[in-house]
This record gives structure tokens, C-alpha cells and sequence, in this order.
């Protein structure tokens, strides 16, 4: 087993949600779990998921290859997930992209040196009226990601890194 106790049981949970012959039913769950706790869905924690769920490791990797929200491949400390779609570009969203990739010295799926930061290009938000729209790590979303929000960002992430 290549997770917690706490994080098998948090997918016990899940379980509870489907009738037992449903499991399969729970590899979402179970991916974002994993990779909450693991940081990236490796190919290892794939076929440990698919053991505890019961299903062929292609399942789960269908679904962790599908969705951009599982990264497949080590990611930094913070992911940082810029919208560049039609209506955030229309207010700057590929500026403030560009901003980002100059100011962290790296391209989108680039991780940092320091490993603090992977900079990726996201889809549609659902917050178009808050262009530009940035999610750090898939769960807290900023908007109106000006450079001085950015610079603001970027400052307060990194001030929660142990010395």
C-alpha cells in the first residue's frame, strides 16, 4: 500500500457512496485523494488505486489520463493553473500568462528549479466576469490575476515554504 491509513479511509468513504459492485464508480475520488496526499498520480499509485478498488489499472489510468485536474507527471509545490480562453483573454488572461511564465523563468507543464512552482495552461473556469482566472493547486481559485496580484501570489506562497 503506497498511501496513508488516513487517506484508504478517506476512500473507504467514498466507497460508501456506491452500492459495493459500483467501485469503479469511486476512481475519481480516489485519484484526488491520492494525489492530495502524493502531490502526482504515479503510475505506481495507479495500480495501487486499482487494487484497492478492485479494477484493471487501465481503468483508473483512463480516468487519471482524461481529466487535466490529475497530473500524471511530478508536479512543484504549487501548480498554477492560468486560463487563456477566449473571454480571460479578451481581459488579459494570455498577459498575465506571459507575465507568470517571465516571472517564475518557465514555460507551461515546466516545473521551477527551487520545485516550488509548475506553471499549466487551464481550460474554462466558469468565472469568465473574473478574468483573468488562475487556480492554485485545483482547489483555490483567484481572480483579476493582474501582475500585482500575481506578484501578491507569488510572495505569499512562497513565504509559507519552511526556511
Amino acid at each position: 500500500m503506497l498511501l496513508s491509513e488516513q487517506a484508504y479511509r478517506k476512500i473507504d468513504q467514498e466507497l460508501t457512496k456506491f452500492p459495493p459492485e459500483q467501485k469503479r464508480s469511486a476512481v475519481m475520488a480516489a485519484l484526488t485523494i491520492a494525489q492530495d496526499e502524493q502531490g502526482w498520480i504515479s503510475p505506481e499509485i495507479i495500480r495501487d488505486v486499482a487494487q484497492y478498488l478492485g479494477q484493471p489499472p487501465i481503468a483508473v489510468q483512463e480516468v487519471a489520463t482524461f481529466y487535466n485536474m490529475f497530473n500524471t507527471k511530478p508536479v512543484g509545490r504549487y501548480t498554477l493553473t492560468i486560463c487563456t480562453n477566449l473571454p480571460c483573454a479578451l481581459q488579459d488572461g494570455v498577459k498575465s500568462a506571459e507575465y507568470l511564465k517571465e516571472k517564475l523563468g518557465i514555460d507551461f507543464h515546466e516545473t521551477t528549479a527551487d520545485g516550488l512552482f509548475t506553471l499549466l495552461e487551464g481550460e474554462c473556469m466558469g468565472a469568465c466576469g473574473d478574468a483573468p482566472v488562475m487556480i492554485v493547486n485545483g482547489k483555490h481559485m483567484c481572480c483579476r490575476m493582474r501582475p500585482e496580484k500575481i506578484d501578491a501570489l507569488i510572495g505569499e506562497l512562497k513565504q509559507q515554504e519552511p526556511a
